[in-house]
C-alpha cells in the first residue's frame, strides 16, 4: 500500500478548518504507516514541538507496562488485586481480578482519588481501603475514567519496586522510540482552553435521544485541572500523558510492529485482538468491545461509536481520550492515527462528530 497524499490533504484541510473557524485553538495531527511518521502537522496557536494532555488516550500507555510485565511473568491477568496489593482488598474488593480492572468490569468506575494524593504509593493505598463497590465485580461495564488507573499504577509499582512512570518510560515509550509521556515530561502541555457553547436540549435529544449526558467525573472543570503544573508533574496513569500527536501515532505503530519485541508476541496479538469485555456501554449503547487495555472498533458498524471513525476495519484498535483526543491503529491497512487539542469544546455534539470525520478521513490515506 500507498499513502494518497489528495488523502492526507484532505484530512488536514478537516484538522485546519476548526482553528480557522475560530472553533479550537490549535491542533495537532499525525498520521504514521510502516513504522514511519508519514504526515504531521500544527494548526493554530502552538507549534510542532507543543506537546498535550491527551487525557485517556495515556491508558494505553499504562496498558503497554501491564503488557510488559505480563509477558515477565510478573502478573497474571487472572490473579487477584488483593494477592498483589493488600491493602485493596476492603470493602468486599478482595474478588476483583487484574482482568477486571483492565476491562472496567470491576465495579467501582467513580471511586475517588485526587491527582496529588495518587502521587504516592501510601496516597493510593489509603483511598483504596476507602473506595465501596458499586455493583458485583464482573458482571458489567461502565468506563472507569480515572480509578481503574491508579490501581494498575500500584501494581506495576509493586511487581517491578519501580515508579510507575519510570516503568512505563523504560520499558513502554523509550523502547518505542518516544520521549517520556508521564510524569516529569520535556516540556509543559499547551494550555488548556474552554471552547464553544453547550449543545441545546433539542440537539442533544435529536443526536443522543437524551437531553443531557452523564459524564461522571470527566467534567470540564476537572479536565481543566490538568493546566496545573502539580497536576501535570503527577503523570496521572488514566489521564494525564502529555506528549504530541506524533508520539501517539508512533507509540500505535509500535503495537503493530513490534520493535526489538518490547511486547511478547502472544501477550501484544491477545491485547490487539481478543475482545474480552462485550458488555453493553450505557453512555454509547453498543458492546465495549474492550481487550486488555483498547477497544476494538468491531464489524457490527459501530466503529464510529468507538472513536475510530466509520471507514477503519473491523480490526482497528484504539483508545482516545476526553474532548478529542484521537489515537488508533489499523492492522488492515498498517496507519496509525493521532490527533491532539487544547481546545475543550463544551458542545457535545460538535465535538464527538469532529472525531468522527477526522478519524474517517485518516482511515482512508492508503491505496493500492
Amino acid at each position: 500500500m500507498i499513502i494518497d497524499q489528495t488523502a492526507v490533504q484532505a484530512l488536514m484541510d478537516r484538522a485546519r478548518r476548526d482553528v480557522d473557524d475560530g472553533l479550537l485553538p490549535s491542533v495537532q495531527v499525525a498520521l504514521a504507516h510502516s513504522g514511519e511518521l508519514v504526515a504531521f502537522a500544527t494548526f493554530g496557536d502552538a507549534t510542532d514541538t507543543s506537546r498535550y494532555v491527551v487525557y485517556s488516550a495515556t491508558k494505553a500507555f499504562v496498558a503497554g507496562a501491564m503488557w510488559v510485565l505480563i509477558g515477565d511473568g510478573l502478573v497474571d491477568a487472572a490473579t487477584r488485586v488483593v494477592d498483589v496489593v493488600p491493602e485493596f482488598g476492603t470493602n468486599g474488593k478482595d474478588v476483583i481480578t487484574i482482568e477486571q480492572v483492565m476491562l472496567h468490569t470491576s465495579g467501582f468506575p467513580t471511586a475517588p482519588l485526587s491527582p496529588v494524593d495518587g502521587d504516592t504509593s501510601r496516597g493510593r493505598c489509603a483511598a483504596f481501603a476507602r473506595w465501596r463497590l458499586n455493583w458485583e465485580p464482573g458482571t458489567a461495564f461502565e468506563y472507569h475514567a480515572s480509578s481503574a488507573h491508579w490501581v494498575l499504577a500500584e501494581i506495576i509499582e509493586r511487581v517491578t519496586g519501580s515508579d510507575f512512570r519510570a516503568v512505563v518510560e523504560e520499558r513502554v515509550s523509550g523502547p518505542a522510540g518516544l520521549p517520556r509521556v508521564l510524569g516529569d515530561v520535556p516540556c509543559a502541555a499547551a494550555e488548556l482552553t474552554v471552547v464553544g457553547e453547550p449543545a441545546t436540549a433539542e440537539q442533544m435529544l435529536a443526536t443522543f435521544g437524551v437531553a443531557t449526558l452523564d459524564l461522571g467525573e470527566v467534567t470540564t472543570e476537572a479536565l481543566v485541572t490538568f493546566n496545573d503544573p502539580a497536576v501535570q508533574r503527577v503523570g496521572m496513569p488514566g489521564g494525564g500523558g502529555v506528549m504530541r500527536a506524533a508520539d501517539l501515532a508512533m507509540y500505535y505503530q509500535a503495537m503493530l510492529h513490534n520493535p526489538g519485541e518490547m511486547w511478547s508476541p502472544g501477550v501484544l496479538h491477545d491485547v490487539t485482538t481478543n475482545v474480552r469485555n462485550r458488555f453493553p456501554d450505557k453512555l454509547i449503547g453498543v458492546p465495549a468491545n474492550r481487550t486488555l487495555g483498547l477497544v476494538v472498533a468491531g464489524d457490527d458498524g459501530s466503529s464510529h461509536l468507538r472513536g475510530m471513525g466509520r471507514t477503519v476495519s473491523a480490526l482497528a484498535f484504539g483508545h482516545n481520550g476526553a474532548k478529542g483526543q484521537i489515537a488508533w491503529a489499523d492492522p488492515a491497512t498498517g496507519l496509525s492515527f493521532g490527533y491532539c487539542t487544547n481546545g475543550l469544546d463544551e458542545n457535545a455534539v460538535r465535538e464527538p462528530r469532529r472525531t468522527v470525520a477526522l478519524a474517517s478521513l485518516a482511515a482512508v490515506c492508503v491505496r493500492g
